[in-house]
C-alpha cells in the first residue's frame, strides 16, 4: 500500500464532466488524500504550465485531451516527484515525450474500455457503405435526388467478413454481426486458435486468403514496421468487385493512394474513419469522391461513453494505490506504434 498522496486530475470543464461521474469522484476521494482539479485551458502558456509543474510536483497525473505536454526532459524539477500518469484517453505521443517513458514514468491509457465503442463504429460503416447511406443522404441535400435504377443497395445479412487483426476492437465487432448471419473469418496470425475457435472465426491463412475469399473488409490490424502500407494495390484488387472496404484501425497500414484510385474508379466501396495524416488534408482525393465515406477519427468514445475511459482510470488509479497489476500500461513499443 502506498503512502495516501494527492491526486491531480488536468482536466477542462467538460473532460471532468463527461469522463468522471459522481461515483468515479467519489472514489477518488477515498483513494487520495486529496484531489485537485487545475484546468489545462487556464494556463495562459507553456511556461505557465511548467510553472505549475514546478510548485506542485504531482506524484500522481490523470490527464486527457486538453493536457499541455509535459517537459523533455526527464530531470525537470517539475517532474521530479512524478511517478505515474493515467492517461484517459488514447495515444500519449503528444502528450508524453518518449525520454519519459525511458526513464520509467508509468504512463496508462483507456486501453480497451473503449473496444466496443470504436466496434460500433465500424458496423455503422459497414451498413452505411452496403446501403449507400451516405451517398444517398448528400445527393438529397445537394442535387434533390430521389432512388433511381442505380440503387444498388445491398444487406449485411448472409455476407462473408473478413477482418484484419482480431484484437479487442474487432472481437466487439464479432458479437455485434453475429445477429446478421455472417461467416466471419480473421488474419492475425499471433492470436491462438483457441481464440479463434471461442469467437467461432475462421482463421485465414494469409492476407491474399482473407481479401479474396470476403466481400466485406475490415481494417483493424496493428500499426507496426512490416504493417506499414501492408494492404497495397495488389491485395485490393483482391477483393470481390462492389466489395466494402472499412479502415478503423490505422491509416498508414494501407497504401491510400492506391485506395484512392479504386474507389474513384468504382471498383470497391470505402468508408474511412481514420488516414495517414491527420486531420485529412483539404486536397486529399477521398474528398473528391463523393461516394467514399468519410468520418473525421471519431470512432473512439462517444460523449456518453468517456465515462467507461474514466472508470477504466480511477480502477487504475485504485490499483497504484495498492500497488497492484495496472492495466493497459504505454510501453516503448507501444509508444513507438500508437498514431
Amino acid at each position: 500500500m502506498r503512502s495516501r498522496s494527492i491526486c491531480y486530475l488536468c482536466l477542462s470543464d467538460n473532460e471532468y464532466k463527461d469522463f468522471l461521474l459522481p461515483a468515479e469522484r467519489a472514489a477518488l476521494a477515498t483513494l487520495f488524500t486529496s484531489v485537485v482539479r487545475i484546468n489545462p485551458e487556464g494556463f495562459s502558456d507553456m511556461d505557465a504550465w511548467y510553472a505549475w509543474l514546478e510548485k506542485e510536483k504531482p506524484e500522481v497525473l490523470v490527464t486527457c485531451w486538453k493536457t499541455p505536454t509535459l517537459p523533455e526532459d526527464p530531470k525537470h524539477p517539475g517532474l521530479s516527484e512524478l511517478k505515474y500518469l493515467c492517461h484517459l484517453t488514447g495515444s500519449v505521443r503528444k502528450l508524453v515525450p518518449r525520454a519519459l517513458i525511458e526513464s520509467g514514468l508509468i504512463v496508462t491509457n483507456w486501453g480497451s474500455s473503449i473496444s466496443r465503442v470504436v466496434a460500433e463504429c465500424g458496423l455503422l460503416l459497414i451498413l452505411t457503405e452496403l446501403r449507400r447511406s451516405s451517398l444517398w443522404s448528400l445527393r438529397m441535400h445537394r442535387d434533390n435526388a430521389w432512388k433511381g435504377k442505380d440503387l444498388d443497395t445491398r444487406s449485411l445479412f448472409n455476407q462473408k467478413v473478413g477482418l484484419h487483426g482480431l484484437g479487442s476492437i474487432s472481437r466487439c465487432l464479432v458479437d455485434l454481426l453475429k445477429p446478421f448471419d455472417v461467416s466471419i473469418s480473421a488474419y492475425s496470425p499471433s492470436v491462438p486458435d483457441e481464440t479463434f475457435e471461442k469467437l467461432g472465426v475462421d482463421r485465414a491463412d494469409s492476407l491474399e486468403d482473407l481479401f479474396s475469399q470476403n466481400y466485406i473488409i475490415v481494417e483493424l490490424a496493428a500499426l507496426t514496421p512490416k504493417n506499414h502500407q501492408i494492404v497495397d494495390e495488389r491485395l485490393l484488387k483482391m477483393i470481390p468487385e462492389d466489395g466494402v472496404f472499412v479502415n478503423i484501425g490505422r491509416g498508414a497500414v494501407v497504401d491510400e493512394s492506391a485506395l484512392a484510385r479504386l474507389a474513384a474508379a468504382g471498383r470497391i466501396r470505402v468508408a474511412l474513419d481514420v488516414y495517414s495524416k491527420e486531420p485529412l488534408p483539404d486536397d486529399s482525393p477521398f474528398r473528391a469522391i463523393e461516394h467514399v465515406t468519410l468520418l473525421p477519427h471519431i470512432s473512439g468514445p462517444t460523449v456518453d461513453q468517456r465515462c467507461a475511459a474514466g472508470a477504466h482510470g480511477v480502477e487504475n488509479l485504485s490499483r497504484y494505490v495498492v500497488q497492484g497489476e495496472l492495466s493497459a500500461i504505454v510501453d516503448l513499443w507501444g509508444y513507438d506504434h500508437a498514431t
